[in-house]
């Protein structure tokens, strides 16, 4: 095991893994906790155990378990990930340090507001839009077509907030739309049932939008899912690029 673990005398059968929780608010404090050190540990099962056998009063998120979700996020040893599927002996040396998401307020300890996170969703217009006179029948997407292909990876973005607590623009800019809502407008503007591309396109354009991006990468590089929102928000630039040619 590779992060610290205390042992113990022969009396106990199992070594103390050593964990810094964030508690509180922005102004909060780390508070250390000993928990026994177990075979195949996730970082959930540590922050479930100490909540249950420690202190009930620890707040954090958790749903599925099995990383389907993303509700489990935090950043753990200085990186974002989904703890329940972070196994404690693969990470690195020293205590096991968990906090909260960055870049979103923190409501107390683990926990986190997504409110600015889905708000910014909502402003890059990741919703679909029918149109006013919606075809009466079931559109066609053919699997093999240019548009369906370039978004294959994109649709299975589950909003977890791992890319957005990673991206170092969201934490120079707060009104950054960041690598989620971007990423979820490529894939409505790849959408050939979608009626409301002007509208997107217009709405990533801005001082905010996704010509802001650096394209440092951190978005992808930390994605549990291993997708590439810095791919998504390129193809937001060409398409925005072309918008405006196609008008002079």
């Amino acid at each position: 095991m590779s992060v610290q673990v205390k042992s113990n005398d022969d009396t106990s059968p199992a070594p103390v893994l050593i964990v810094q929780v964030w508690r509180g608010d922005k102004d909060g404090a780390f508070q250390t906790f000993e928990v026994p050190a177990r075979a195949n540990q996730t970082v959930l099962d540590v922050v479930t155990e100490i909540q249950r056998t420690q202190d009930e009063t620890l707040s954090y998120r958790f749903a599925c378990r099995v990383g389907m979700c993303g509700s489990c996020a935090m950043v753990v040893n200085e990186r974002p990930r989904w703890t329940c599927r972070t196994r404690v002996d693969e990470l690195e040396g020293g205590p096991l340090k968990l906090e909260p998401l960055r870049n979103l307020p923190i409501v107390k300890d683990l926990t986190v507001d997504m409110e600015p996170f889905f708000n910014k969703w909502r402003d890059a217009h990741g919703y679909f839009e029918p149109g006013e006179n919606p075809p009466a029948d079931f559109a066609v997407v053919e699997p093999s077509s240019p548009e369906r292909q370039a978004v294959d990876e994109g649709i299975e973005c589950i909003n977890c907030g791992v890319c957005y607590s990673a991206c170092d623009v969201v934490s120079w800019n707060e009104d950054y739309l960041g690598p989620a809502a971007l990423n979820r407008a490529w894939t409505l503007v790849n959408d050939v049932r979608d009626r409301g591309q002007d509208a997107r396109l217009t709405a990533v354009t801005g001082d905010a939008g996704c010509h802001s991006c650096h394209s440092h990468m951190s978005c992808t590089e930390f994605c549990p899912k291993h997708l590439s929102p810095t791919f998504s928000i390129a193809g937001l630039k060409r398409a925005t690029s072309n918008k405006l040619w196609r008008r002079r």
